[in-house]
């Protein structure tokens, strides 16, 4: 390899996006790079990474046969709603409660999503069972919620200092995991 391919080559991988060659012409001084991008275009035919024009621009990317050893996990952030914030205020304060008891707190009906978006999340856990007719479901937070809040459980608190978890107050994100390509 002369030092303009190696030139070209360095240009490319350094660049934050795709190139034209007259860019990378430019940036190499005015060189005519079109025999250089041909050549490491055949160079990396066969490897993990090849060299690709579209659109008139170069640029480096993976090897379409290995794409799939890439692939990862996006974490897209998400606002909880106002009703799962308060859902999960009373879960943390009260638990481990009951549905009817969340409704009775808040003072209106919880939509089953509600509770199921915070167990999706990870931050609120079946508890198990009430021993009372109807045997309703209970719901508690998870050592997960404990870690993220840093709180300690309502439990903890005095009594006479009239603890009050501040989750109302703060605009709670989750982290929702997505295959990417």
């Amino acid at each position: 390899m002369d030092d303009l391919v190696r030139a070209v080559e360095a240009t490319l991988f350094a660049a934050e996006e795709p190139m034209t060659a007259e860019a990378i012409s430019a940036h190499l001084g005015g060189a005519d790079v079109r025999g250089a991008l041909a050549e490491l275009a055949v160079h990396y035919a066969r490897r993990g990474v090849q060299l690709v024009e579209r659109g008139k621009r170069w640029h480096f990317q993976t090897a379409p046969d290995l794409a799939h050893l890439l692939r990862r996990e996006r974490e897209d952030v998400r606002r909880l709603s106002r009703a799962a914030t308060e859902v999960l205020a009373i879960v943390a304060y009260h638990e481990p409660v009951s549905r009817a008891e969340i409704e009775s707190i808040r003072g209106v009906q919880t939509a089953k999503g509600t509770l199921d978006v915070l167990l999706e999340a990870g931050w609120v856990r079946v508890a198990g069972r009430r021993e009372v007719p109807g045997r309703p479901v209970i719901y508690a937070t998870t050592p997960e919620f404990l870690a993220i809040s840093a709180w300690l459980r309502a439990a903890t608190c005095p009594a006479s200092t009239n603890c009050v978890l501040p989750v109302c107050s703060i605009r709670w994100k989750m982290r929702w995991r997505r295959r990417c390509r």
